[in-house]
């Protein structure tokens, strides 16, 4: 067995039932434990959180506001996984994979309010001043020293999994899309036009994206976690209106059909060969496994990434910021994943007969997503919007990741580390645009796996902080503000 092959085993263990049965199982044990929290103040928690975007927010030094704090969350969250990621889970386990994909989000919402609350009630000033925060500091400001064997093991996963994750797959996703789009134009122009680089031949192009990102992304590294939330606060919005838009414009236009992909979905996910028949993941386990392992890779709920933006939060209230947990799952999935489903599924419905002849069992990603959308846009507009679409996902996404990755890399070696951090990344960045990065996908995987068990210990065993302060929050007589412990400073 070669080594690409040995990777891909533990990569489908890392990801196996036991893994998504532990994060399934602790989003419905906290939701029990809540009363339905996500359910009963879903609409206090829309009010609270996407009704006051608009309103303005002020940040002292070493933070940064409430919204730009969730874009900033949001940047690492919907990224590529929400495009790639939902039409991977349809191409392998079919439509019904989309339901398994609602269920875990369901859930989900409440994990990442758990998590969010969780990071700001046990966040700490480092050496700079600056809030940080995440699972590694819940663990060591709330379990205690000798449960720091945790956040160290998070740490380290987590801190390998963002470069590969976070920037090498980000770029090669944006470089691969933007090639593709050149090509439609122009009859294979990136394929013609190529230079021999460490002993490959990589297309011009994508040497070319590589090295501008990379110089773009130093330059907001350089400005600190303040310049990353006022980058990501004008372009999550912008880039989630864009898509949003398109993905709408192609359901309007296959509204006809609309009601026979709905029925496709729930069909599928509990009998799939009614509508596959004897292709590959056509079983319900099969459905069930990749709706709810390509959904957790979209909102992240459950992988500890995320609480890491949010500790930088001006907002005092562990509680109000929790609150925006519950909208990035909805954002991610519930809008983004379900609209990208929608186009796809309208797309295989107008292209293959109703689906009889689409190859289930292989694993698209943006191509069908293009094809899809050029049903009703046309091939060239289709393929332009992806383009767009990926790249300023990606974009966003690398400038998530590489806060979740300095905060890893800060906390295992002292805030010095993070300098040496930006640096291994941005190269990753460049050298990702060009190379074959199947292993690198493959062991990042693998890490973000790694990194969700320790943060999920963490969340169930402070999980009755979490229940205390949101009774104290939701109390009759509660003023909204609850008194937050002050943690001594980093390092």
């Amino acid at each position: 067995m070669n080594i690409s092959a040995l990777l891909s085993k533990i990569d489908e263990f890392a990801w196996g039932p036991w893994l998504l049965v532990i994060m399934v199982g602790t989003g419905i044990y906290l939701t029990v434990r809540t009363k339905f929290l996500q359910f009963d103040k879903f609409g206090y928690a829309m009010k609270n959180t996407l009704g006051k975007i608009t309103s303005k927010q002020k940040a002292g030094i070493g933070e940064i506001t409430p919204f730009q704090a969730v874009t900033t969350a949001l940047a690492g969250t919907v990224g590529v996984g929400s495009v790639a990621g939902a039409t991977g889970a349809i191409a392998i386990g079919g439509p019904g994979a989309v339901f398994w994909m609602w269920v875990s989000a369901l859930f989900g919402m409440v994990t990442k309010y758990f998590e969010v609350t969780l990071a700001v009630r046990f966040r700490e000033r480092n050496e700079k001043g600056e809030w940080a925060g995440g699972p590694m500091y819940y663990i060591k400001n709330g379990l205690g020293k000798k449960w720091n064997f945790l956040a160290v093991f998070f740490c380290i996963f987590g801190g390998l999994a963002c470069i590969g994750t976070g920037g090498m797959t980000q770029i090669n996703s944006i470089a691969t899309s933007v090639n593709t789009f050149i090509d439609s134009l122009s009859n294979g122009f990136t394929k013609a036009h190529t230079i021999s680089f460490m002993g490959q031949k990589a297309p011009i192009v994508s040497i070319i994206i590589g090295a501008s990102i990379a110089v773009l992304v130093a330059l907001i590294l350089l400005g600190g976690v303040k310049r990353i939330g006022s980058v990501t606060e004008k372009l999550v919005p912008f880039m989630a209106v864009v898509y949003v838009a398109a993905c709408i414009a192609v359901v309007v236009g296959n509204a006809n059909i609309i009601g026979e992909v709905f029925r496709w979905i729930f069909v599928c996910a509990f009998k799939p060969k009614s509508v596959m028949g004897g292709a590959v993941g056509s079983t319900m386990m099969i459905a069930m496994s990749k709706g709810i392992g390509r959904g957790v890779f979209s909102n992240e709920a459950g992988l500890g990434s995320a609480p890491m933006a949010h500790a930088t939060t001006s907002e005092k209230n562990p509680v109000k910021q929790g609150l925006f947990g519950i909208f990035e799952v909805f954002m991610a999935t519930f809008v983004i994943c379900t609209l990208t489903a929608l186009v796809v599924l309208s797309g295989i419905y107008r292209l293959y007969g109703k689906g009889v002849h689409f190859n289930w069992g292989k694993n698209a990603g943006t191509e069908l997503v293009s094809r899809a959308f050029g049903t009703v846009i046309g091939d060239r507009l289709g393929s332009a919007v992806v383009a767009v679409g990926i790249a300023l996902f990606a974009l966003s996404t690398i400038l998530g990741w590489a806060l979740y990755g300095s905060r890893c890399w800060g906390f295992l070696f002292g805030k010095k580390a993070e300098t040496a951090f930006y640096v291994v990344f941005v190269a990753g960045i460049f050298f990702g645009s060009f190379l074959k990065l199947d292993v690198v996908w493959t062991v990042s995987d693998i890490f973000n796996a790694f990194m969700a068990l320790p943060n999920l210990i963490a969340v169930l065993a402070l999980s009755p902080v979490v229940i205390k302060l949101t009774k104290d929050h939701f109390s009759p007589s509660s003023s909204g503000s609850i008194a937050v412990q002050s943690h001594k400073k980093a390092g």
